[in-house]
């Protein structure tokens, strides 16, 4: 029997359209935009992402008989989730359709993130592939169609591929320089032997990898399966135990004389997977942004439905501070990620993918906090959510990493560096005056000030842009906030001055 009756317990949130979103709204705009978004908010897409994560994949390295099979089972959501990924172009790279493209990846990313992994790098391995322009010829097709074709076949003769990327080993991690894997020239191309400490998404067609050639660290493609249909010479050794991204598979593997097609010059390797890494950046960004727009979702739903001590939480002032805090962040990040898709500036690129990727952990705990005790059980999504956010900022090249890139490219490309200035100049009092204050630093920055300086670049960027694109009472307390000074260390410390109701009624979806 019943002692009780349930009250003031938040609905859920669910027949939405996440695409409503005015950040993202203000570039892009479209019937197929909408769409997608629908699916998103819907409780049986959210309830794919769910199981997917619940119900990880599995490595199966032999058959029954004993027979090396090196096969990973995916949860059927998985396969959904990939299928609508790639029916929607997600993973295609279009030259000139970035911005739609992020756009579509952005709302998709907020039903579950872990599937965004091989779709991602799909989409980055087409303009490192070029440098081999008849490998690019058999494989860009493919690697653009929009048919999800899962399962270990011969590559060439599927409807559709997803791309991979092996890179780090054991001994050097971010340094790729220190990689021993070696790659033996054959009648047919060159034959890799070594081991992959990282090698995510491992069921994907065709991999991007690093190895010793005779003239120095070069890139190749590497098949799963040979065009006769037996398996190439790669095995996986285990499954990674992750912190988050539950639903993608991670692997160690172990290159054994596998058939390897070189891909740009022996010697060149960094230089031509870094057209790949530079993208997969990209979507960094875009995956912090959407995990941002997902915590501010679930939270201002939340404080919109939750009464405590006789009011609505989002009426109390002290929540509307956090609530409007978590969505000026949140509308920076997309707004740069959106510039970024669209200009894709070298310098922009590396110094947002430091700061936005850093700031979602911080982001996903004060909106999870949001919801109380409630928010920290795994029915609210929110733990997973949380989980996920750190792995932005580790994914090709954690902070240091980052920050020292910024360095590197200010030095020998300083263009880049007249690019930035003139994207961020003349905009704003507050912008102008943060730029002076940093002076000389652009142009001869000491390393352990590397993340100081590199954290004042992006908040001067995003400011400019907010300035540009955004909404007015968005822009101003962002410049009033992480320019102005007028902020505390934690979400919620927004001065008194601030629009508070044009803020927040932004951020609460529209049910």
């Amino acid at each position: 029997m019943a002692t009780h009756e349930v009250t003031n317990q938040v609905p859920p949130l669910s027949g939405h359209d996440v695409a409503d979103d005015p950040a993202l709204l203000s570039w892009v705009d479209d019937a197929e935009l909408h769409s997608l978004g629908k699916l998103a908010g819907s409780h049986g897409w959210q309830e794919h992402g769910r199981l997917a994560n619940a119900f990880p994949p599995v490595l199966h390295t032999h058959d029954r008989y004993g027979n090396r099979v090196d096969e990973v089972e995916f949860h059927p959501a998985w396969h959904e989730l990939m299928n609508v990924a790639v029916s929607h172009g997600l993973h295609a790279y279009v030259d000139g359709g970035h911005l739609a493209r992020a756009a579509k990846f952005y709302v998709w990313s907020q039903v579950e993130a872990g599937h965004g992994c091989p779709i991602s790098m799909t989409y980055a391995a087409v303009p490192a592939l070029r440098a081999a322009p008849e490998l690019a010829e058999s494989y860009e097709p493919l690697l653009t169609a929009r048919n999800y074709d899962f399962g270990l076949r011969a590559p060439l003769g599927k409807h559709g591929l997803i791309a991979g990327m092996s890179m780090t080993e054991k001994q050097g991690g971010s340094d790729v320089r220190a990689n021993t894997t070696v790659a033996k020239p054959v009648a047919d191309g060159y034959v890799l032997t070594g081991h992959k400490w990282f090698t995510s998404a491992p069921m994907s067609d065709v991999f991007l990898t690093l190895a010793q050639a005779p003239g120095g660290l070069t890139c190749f493609l590497v098949p799963r399966v040979l065009p006769d249909g037996t398996r190439n010479r790669f095995f996986l050794q285990r499954l990674k135990d992750k912190l988050g991204n539950k639903s993608n598979a991670s692997a160690e593997i172990e290159y054994d004389e596998a058939l390897a097609h070189r891909v740009g010059d022996e010697g060149r390797g960094v230089r031509t997977i870094i057209e790949m890494v530079n993208m997969t950046r990209l979507d960094c960004v875009l995956g912090s942004a959407a995990g941002m727009r997902a915590g501010l979702r679930q939270a201002a739903h939340h404080a919109a439905h939750r009464k405590a001590f006789g009011s609505y939480l989002i009426d109390q002032p002290a929540m509307r501070n956090v609530l409007a805090d978590l969505a000026i962040e949140s509308e920076a990040a997309t707004t740069t990620a959106m510039w970024l898709a669209e200009h894709r500036p070298r310098l922009g690129l590396a110094v947002t993918k430091y700061w936005v990727c850093k700031r979602g952990p911080v982001h996903a705990a004060e909106a999870l906090e949001c919801l109380g005790g409630n928010g920290y059980v795994e029915e609210s999504g929110m733990p997973r959510l949380f989980r996920e956010s750190p792995l932005m900022s580790i994914w090709e090249g954690s902070g240091n990493v980052a920050a020292l890139d910024v360095l590197r490219a200010m030095k020998r490309e300083p263009e880049s560096v007249q690019e930035f200035l003139t994207a961020v100049s003349g905009v704003h009092r507050r912008i102008d005056k943060a730029l002076n204050e940093l002076g000389t630093a652009l142009s001869d920055v000491d390393e352990s000030q590397a993340r100081r300086v590199v954290e004042r670049m992006a908040l001067i960027l995003q400011g400019a842009l907010l300035v540009k694109h955004g909404h007015p009472a968005v822009a101003d307390a962002f410049i009033s906030s992480r320019l102005g000074g007028d902020w505390g260390v934690a979400f919620g410390t927004l001065p008194r001055s601030t629009d508070f109701a044009s803020i927040i009624d932004r951020a609460v979806p529209k049910l």
